[in-house]
């Protein structure tokens, strides 16, 4: 993958006005779709920096990340000290909190039984997966029938998007040094209807969906606050140009069985009685007289 020098990974991009903005929505609105969501076992892969199970009421949560993409973090912690960037008015952000990871490994290769698990939360794990169409059939093979997963991601018709291709661009035709890419440059971005298809190949049926983060893409805190009144306006004039989204899905399991009356029908139908019938031809016509016996005996005359 390609690396920039202003921006390594999408946890360092994080820290920026930006990064903690998109991280702000995504929390807000991920709590509310997580809420009731019932069962009992739950995952999140990839981005420890977002808890997006901390809302939700399941009794076994865990946290996975890619061995990939981790491979040099620092041990497992509730919180991990990381770069921290400089606000407007000259002073340090703290960093960002972690959740607590309890597993490492690879997205298209997760470490559970078929249909083992009741809700699973990918907060832009597909975009960073080796084979994003993998990774979904994993999760595919892992979820319970009516089991739900929670897709989070970057709108490539966006804003953003629109200037994430433009540094790309600059990127192929500058001849000295390379320009900065304002959104992590590791992964690849999926469409909303990229990733609607891709679902309904594997049998799951979208539930909800909503875009988000309107503004425009600036690294300023300050602009960032007066701009935003382009929430409520983008939601009513330009709904789906949000800088991300997120997906609810429904694993449906296609069946059939009987029940109730149409059972109870079946079974009358079954217990009607069968007639015997004899096909013997002479015992199904009438009898008749033979003609030697209904002759009539001639009288002799002299």
């Amino acid at each position: 993958m390609e690396t920039s020098g202003a921006i390594i990974g999408l946890a360092q991009w994080l820290q920026t006005p930006a990064g903690r903005y998109v991280l702000e929505w995504e929390q807000r609105h991920l709590d509310v779709a997580v809420a009731d969501l019932f069962g009992f076992h739950a995952l999140q892969l990839g981005l420890p920096e977002l808890d997006t199970l901390r809302a939700n009421r399941m009794p076994h949560r865990w946290v996975a990340t890619d061995t990939a993409d981790h491979s040099g973090s620092p041990p497992a912690s509730a919180a991990v000290q990381g770069a921290a960037y400089e606000t407007d008015d000259d002073t340090l952000a703290p960093a960002l909190s972690r959740c607590v990871v309890a597993l490492h490994c690879d997205f298209d290769a997760l470490p559970f039984d078929s249909q083992s698990l009741d809700l699973v939360v990918l907060p832009h794990g597909l975009e960073l997966a080796r084979d994003p169409h993998l990774a979904l059939r994993e999760v595919e093979r892992v979820l319970v029938p009516e089991g739900r997963v929670v897709v989070v991601g970057f709108n490539p018709t966006s804003l953003w998007g629109l200037r994430q291709r433009l540094g790309h661009v600059r990127r192929r035709i500058a001849r000295g040094g390379e320009p900065s890419l304002f959104l992590p440059s590791a992964g690849e971005f999926m469409g909303y209807r990229r990733l609607r298809d891709w679902l309904r190949l594997l049998s799951f049926e979208v539930e909800a969906g909503r875009f988000g983060c309107y503004r425009p893409p600036l690294l300023s805190d300050k602009w960032l606050a007066r701009l935003a009144w382009m929430e409520q306006a983008g939601e009513r004039w330009w709904p789906v140009f949000g800088a991300v989204y997120f997906v609810v899905a429904v694993k449906r399991v296609r069946g059939m069985r009987l029940v109730g009356l149409v059972r109870e029908q079946r079974q009358r139908a079954k217990a009607a009685p069968a007639v015997a019938v004899h096909h013997h031809q002479d015992l199904l016509q009438p009898h008749r007289p033979s003609r030697s016996a209904t002759r009539e005996p001639v009288e002799e005359t002299s």
